[in-house]
Order: C-alpha cells, then sequence, then structure tokens
C-alpha cells in the first residue's frame, strides 16, 4: 500500500480530480459496499461523533448550515460537510462554516490516499477505484474526527438511499424539498425520487421533512412508519410561518402549534412556551423561514434542551455563498445557484420584492436541468438576458439553453465563453443601472464570483 502526503488543499483537489467525478457526468455504479470498507480501514471516523444527516433538491445546504451554527452556538465542536463548492474544494468540509485548519485536512487527505495509492481497481469492492466524491466524503468525515468535532451536519450528494455519505449512523435525518432532479440516477416521477431520499431514514431515528408535496409526503410517511423512525412534519409543528425580506437577510415568526405536532418523547422547542419563535437569519429568501423552522427541530434533538439564544446567535452567523447572495457591487449583483423551476421561481420572488421589476440576467445550467421550464419563468421578467455556459467542469447545451429563453424573449443573447457572458452582463446592467441576477448553475455563480474579484484588482 502507498503513502502519500500533501503540501495544500490545492493539491489534494488535482489528486482528486483523477478519479471518476459524477458531478462531471461521468459514470460509476452507485454501491455503498466499498464506502463501508474503506471507512473500516480508517476506524470508522462518522461514528465518533453525533450527526445530522440532510437529504432534499432545495435548501438542503442552507438548512445543513444553519443546523451547524446552531449546534456550534449551543457549545458543540460541528463540522459541516457541504457540495458542490463554489470556489475552494476545501469550502466542502468546515467547521460549521468556518475553515478546517489546513493541517488537518492535509493529514485526513494523506490517510485517505495512502488507502488507494498502489491498489488495483480489483482491490476495491465492486472492482472498480473509489470515486472522487466517495474520496472527499472519506476525508471529510475523517478531518471531524481529528477535529475532535462532537457534532457533524452531513449533506448528501446525490439522491439518499446510495450516496456515499449514507453510511452515517445519524441522530436525526432531514429532508428538505424535494422536485423532480437527476432522473437519470434517481428516478423520473417525485414518487420514485421521494423512495431514494427516503433511503436516509434509519430504523428508530427521528427523521424531519419540510415543504413536501402530497406524492412525496406519502412516501416518507410510509417508509418512517415502516422503519418506526418518528415523523416530524415542520408544518405541523409550525403552522404558521410569516417572513418578511430586505437587503440583510431574512426575518421570520414561527407560531407553534396547540399541541406542537412532536412526537412523544421528544424534547420541547425553545420558544414552545410562549407559543412562538421570531427568528433572524442572513441568508435572503421567502424559503429560509421554514428553512429556519427545520433546523431548529433537528438541533433540538441533537441537543435537547437547547436555549434560544444559541438558536438567535447560529442562526444569525448562518452565511452560504450563492444562495441569493447580495455581492457588494454596484449595480446590484445577485448569485444564486438555483437550478430547479421551484427554486428559480423563489430567487424571481426574491428580486422582484427587493429590487423591483427592473433587472439583468445571466443564465446557464447543466445538460440535465429543465431549461425549457425555467425560461418559461424566468425569461418574460427580464430587460435583457445573457445565456452562456455554466463554466467547464459540467456538461452543457448552451444552444438549446438559448433557443428556450429566445422565444419568450427577443432581448436574449448567447455567449459562449463564461468570463464573457458575465462581462457583457455587467456592462448591460451598470449601463441601465439595474441589478444583475446570476443564476442556474452554482458553477456558473462561481465563474461569476472570480469576474467579480478580478474586477475589483
Amino acid at each position: 500500500m502507498g503513502s502519500r502526503s500533501f503540501n495544500s488543499p490545492g493539491e489534494i483537489y488535482d489528486y482528486l480530480l483523477g478519479f471518476v467525478n459524477v458531478e462531471k457526468g461521468q459514470k460509476t455504479e452507485f454501491k455503498l459496499d466499498r464506502m463501508r470498507a474503506l471507512a473500516g480501514e480508517l476506524g470508522n471516523p462518522h461514528r465518533k461523533y453525533r450527526t445530522v444527516h440532510v437529504a432534499g433538491s432545495k435548501g438542503k445546504g442552507s438548512v445543513s448550515v444553519m443546523t451547524a451554527r446552531i449546534l456550534e452556538s449551543a457549545g458543540l465542536r460541528t463540522g459541516l460537510y457541504t457540495s458542490p463548492h463554489l470556489v475552494d474544494w476545501q469550502e466542502r468540509i468546515s467547521l460549521a462554516g468556518s475553515p478546517m485548519p489546513e493541517e488537518i485536512l492535509l493529514e485526513a487527505a494523506g490517510a485517505v490516499a495512502s488507502l488507494v495509492d498502489g491498489r488495483k481497481a480489483s482491490d476495491f469492492e465492486g472492482g472498480e477505484f473509489p470515486t472522487y466524491f466517495e474520496l472527499t466524503t472519506l476525508i471529510g468525515f475523517l478531518a471531524f474526527s481529528l477535529a475532535g468535532c462532537e457534532a457533524a451536519v452531513i449533506e448528501t450528494g446525490l439522491g439518499g438511499r446510495l450516496d456515499s455519505t449514507n453510511i452515517v449512523e445519524p441522530e436525526v435525518s432531514v429532508i428538505t424539498p424535494i422536485e423532480l432532479e437527476h432522473t437519470e440516477f434517481l428516478g423520473n416521477t417525485l414518487g420514485l425520487i421521494a423512495g431514494e431520499k427516503a433511503g436516509i431514514i434509519k430504523p428508530g431515528v427521528p427523521v424531519c421533512i419540510s415543504g413536501q408535496k402530497e406524492e412525496a409526503l406519502e412516501v416518507f410517511r410510509r417508509v418512517a412508519k415502516e422503519k418506526g423512525s418518528p415523523l416530524i412534519e415542520t408544518h405541523a409543528v409550525f403552522p404558521r410561518i410569516t417572513s418578511s425580506l430586505d437587503r440583510s437577510g431574512t426575518r421570520a415568526r414561527l407560531e407553534y402549534a396547540a399541541e406542537a405536532g412532536l412526537p412523544p418523547g421528544l424534547p420541547r422547542l425553545p420558544g414552545q412556551e410562549e407559543g412562538w419563535l421570531d427568528l433572524v437569519c442572513p441568508l435572503v429568501g421567502s424559503v429560509q423561514a421554514e428553512n429556519m423552522g427545520l433546523a431548529l427541530i433537528a438541533s433540538s434533538i441533537v441537543c435537547p434542551g437547547i436555549e434560544k439564544s444559541a438558536v438567535l446567535e447560529g442562526l444569525s452567523a448562518a452565511r452560504l455563498p450563492a444562495r441569493f447572495e447580495l455581492t457588494d457591487h454596484q449595480p446590484e449583483i445577485i448569485l444564486d445557484g438555483a437550478h430547479t423551476p421551484a427554486s428559480v421561481s423563489i430567487a424571481l420572488a426574491s428580486l422582484k420584492q427587493l429590487f423591483g421589476e427592473r433587472a439583468i440576467l445571466l443564465f446557464a445550467c447543466a445538460h440535465d436541468k429543465k431549461h425549457e421550464d425555467m425560461a418559461a419563468i424566468l425569461a418574460p421578467h427580464f430587460e435583457s438576458i445573457v445565456v452562456t455556459r455554466p463554466g467547464s467542469f459540467k456538461q452543457s447545451e448552451p444552444e438549446a439553453v438559448w433557443k428556450s429563453f429566445q422565444g419568450l424573449n427577443r432581448e436574449t443573447v448567447l455567449v459562449q465563453d463564461t468570463t464573457e457572458a458575465m462581462r457583457l452582463a455587467m456592462a448591460k446592467s451598470a449601463a441601465r443601472k439595474i441589478p444583475l441576477l446570476v443564476t442556474g448553475s452554482f458553477y456558473l455563480c462561481a465563474e461569476a464570483r472570480a469576474v467579480i474579484d478580478r474586477a475589483r484588482r
């Protein structure tokens, strides 16, 4: 067996890119046997801290960082594992959103790479080398252990049942709203996709869900019942949620149901005695109100008796790039990684609420996204639209996307080079003194961020 050391996170990332990467459209067979075997060789680091496991189509990153920040404010050293990254690979493995010490990342990556180097594909379960995401996940699990984490919030990458993260043994499972996505992997109906996401529900372990359509809700209720898992539905706990937005974030009032909608044996929640709870979070969007409720419930299960002050402090520190992120550029540039019809609808609503009717759009999406549906939602609402590629990392079909938008808004141009497209969109925004929304892909947001940063220098 080989032994490898790294000198920087950039070296780790370059190494990992040598393995199959589903995020780039490369194919593999999803299995958990290889993850279990490799984690076992590392001493099963994922069992050394309490875990919150989060799946869903939209909002899972926001809920994950909120939960991690609340647990951190409650006094638990908390790891946070998210994907994709926006600028740097090490964003995926953090301490509740703050950087993981580099020496710990290097040590964890060296240990994981040493399990792989010098071996043949046939030496691994399934006869294939581990993937980019499997290795990244293992590095995260080990880094959290080396950092002395007492808790970790683990976001799934794709689906749930066969996701590489699904070897964890959580204190609570969380499923945010789901949509038709990744249908080539997860199935082409909401029920089938819900079945894959429900794969993170563990026997007897509480599961929290929010914002689900009836077809998905039926699946989650059935699976939870089959596994004897207490099911907590956010709308049953908080039947009335109101929110308001401004450029600093989201304010929400969560009103408890008379019986609180909590299964027997679960702890009382902060504010339950008063019957309501007022919360504030710097993440912008009406959907963040329900996300705050979901994070509150999950945190209270991991840390029973959590103080209201810890919840308020944690939520006030919850930040996440490219979730309706307002940059400090003028005119305003908003980065939002929304890539489904429902999520771009939310981004559009937030844009109109905060900035009015006039705006420029820069849009790109990966080849497997519903660009026709997103065009139908977005195209009529922008004075000018620039369509491009979401960078070079993801497969894309910009000509097809351009046709979807051009058919609904004649002021749509196609610029294949992502950097040039961003520069053109910024110039249009500056000339008209109106905001620019960049959306459709986290990878596009990363490219846009790089252009903004270069423009500042």
